[in-house]
């Protein structure tokens, strides 16, 4: 073999073997998907402030927050809305009187929690007893991508009863949320163990 037809070999071989390189590399390489990453959240301190009104009971708030009155048909005006800007989320607060029908708001309360386990993964209870300002209730935590992750109700068993329920100003997505909701869900923690009945003097007797 000539070195001329020899070279032409040695050239074609090289370029073969490259040529099945690169297709090896082509079937080896694997495709590992970027995790998904949401924005890093600073969150505030947590500091309270007395919320006060015309209303029979009164709480404290976080100073990160702040409180108007329930703009919807038909809203009586002792429905609130605790507002967090920040995280573009509500705590709606609506307020009942009873008269002798405590069992009918209770079930009611209980339905408006149970109506978001559509989409949910669980669902627990936690209950609230406070003999002393006459505070009674539970605190549902909603598990999942649910329009409402907590709701609550508060009662004095005889004459006052308030319902209040989480809501995020965008679509549910719990594996971004869940740190803004385990956040303020102390704050509801707060508000629980702060709330007072303006008339459990009344209560008492």
């Amino acid at each position: 073999m000539s070195i001329s037809a020899f070279l032409k070999t040695l050239i074609f071989c090289i370029s073969l073997a490259t040529l099945f390189s690169c297709g090896n590399d082509d079937d080896d390489e694997v495709y590992t998907p970027k995790p998904k990453g949401y924005f890093r959240i600073d969150f505030p301190e947590k500091k309270y402030m007395v919320y006060d009104s015309t209303c029979p009971y009164s709480f404290e708030i976080p100073t990160y927050s702040f409180i108007n009155n329930d703009k919807h048909l038909g809203a009586d005006p002792c429905w609130l809305n605790i507002n967090f800007p920040q995280f573009n989320a509500q705590i709606h607060l609506s307020y009942k009187i009873v008269t002798n029908n405590l069992d009918t708001i209770l079930n009611q309360s209980r339905d408006f929690a149970i109506k978001h386990q559509i989409k949910a993964t669980g669902l627990d209870e936690t209950v609230i007893i406070r003999d002393s300002a006459h505070v009674y209730g539970l605190v549902y935590d909603i598990s999942g991508n649910t329009a409402s992750n907590i709701q609550f109700y508060l009662t004095d068993s005889t004459h006052n009863f308030i319902r209040g329920a989480l809501y995020f100003n965008a679509v549910p997505n719990i594996d971004s949320q869940k740190v803004v909701v385990d956040f303020i869900r102390k704050d509801i923690e707060h508000l629980i163990t702060s709330f007072k009945w303006k008339n459990v003097s009344t209560l008492k007797k």
